[in-house]
């Protein structure tokens, strides 16, 4: 018997019990043992997708599927198949937390199977910049709808919203919150315990990002989950406000250890040979130059 006809068997097996949480758990602890992806519910029937790339949220109930990001396009159509399993519903709405590859190169596998496509106004220009750089315009599926502060809407009897607080990661980075479920997608705006890409070529700004951070603290409350694009080796990319706190931060510590530098006199070469941030001592391991680099370049061309 093939690996995926014993995963529809076991999900055969337990679709009887009903959608609760428990039994949802159960089921994605079945197929994430013999598949590379995971499906994991959160809450409310909104949960997130891991494979390879920026975490994937997902919404599928009776009324309504929503998706949030598409990794790849073979990761993509394991979540469409995934997605499948549960509704045979049109998928209503696919969001973009923001451009990069990671996030949206599996836009294309949603062509023709959801009615919107949605996303910051400057994320689908900069994904149709990179798309005609990069000679890759004929694989892309992009964003139909745009906004520029707010968006909301409801799917069945979830309320969604998205928020732009200004230039952070990109200078299109959107916050998805699933009101009734109170479960928020960060998309990049959080690496949790890992040292971030800070797209300086996509109007990135670590001194925004830092407000953006704080912003994204009080708009949303003690309860809500929040959903990160990528978290590090050991670490969750579901978190809590601690979390964003942490990752503020780590942003402040590494604005001021590149500024002391700088007004210390010491070249970009010496900045680049820096090991760790002071004081977020949780962020370790490779990818420190990037936040390097980029923070030197926003503070010397101001």
């Amino acid at each position: 018997m093939n690996t995926s006809r014993r995963i529809f068997l076991k999900a055969s097996a337990i679709s009887g019990l009903g959608l609760s949480l428990v039994h949802q758990n159960l089921l994605a602890s079945l197929i994430s043992q013999e598949s590379p992806y995971q499906m994991t519910p959160l809450r409310n029937n909104v949960g997130f997708f891991t494979e390879r790339g920026g975490t994937i949220g997902w919404m599928i109930t009776k009324d309504g599927i929503v998706v949030v990001d598409t990794e790849f396009p073979e990761q993509a159509q394991h979540l469409i198949e995934a997605i499948k399993k549960q509704s045979t519903k049109q998928i209503d709405l696919l969001i973009n937390t923001h451009h990069h590859g990671d996030h949206t190169s599996g836009n294309i596998a949603f062509k023709g199977i959801t009615n919107m496509v949605l996303a910051h106004e400057n994320s689908k220009k900069n994904q149709m910049r990179v798309a005609k750089e990069g000679g890759k315009e004929d694989v892309q599926l992009y964003p139909d709808t745009t906004f520029t502060k707010e968006w909301s809407g409801k799917i069945g009897n979830e309320l969604i919203s998205l928020k732009y607080f200004g230039p952070a990661h990109t200078d299109g980075d959107a916050i998805i919150h699933f009101e009734n479920a109170n479960i928020a997608h960060m998309g990049d705006l959080v690496f949790n315990r890992r040292y971030p890409f800070i797209d300086k070529s996509a109007g990135a700004s670590v001194q925004n990002w830092i407000e953006v951070l704080e912003m994204a603290q009080k708009n949303y409350d003690n309860d809500t989950k929040f959903i990160f694009g990528h978290a590090g080796d050991g670490f969750d990319v579901v978190g809590n406000k601690n979390d964003i706190k942490a990752f503020q931060n780590y942003l402040s510590r590494l604005l001021d250890t590149v500024q002391s530098a700088i007004k210390a006199g010491k070249s970009q070469e010496e900045i680049m040979k820096i090991q760790a941030i002071a004081g977020a001592d949780e962020w370790k391991g490779d990818g420190i130059d990037r936040s390097l680099s980029a923070t030197y370049e926003e503070l010397t061309s101001q």
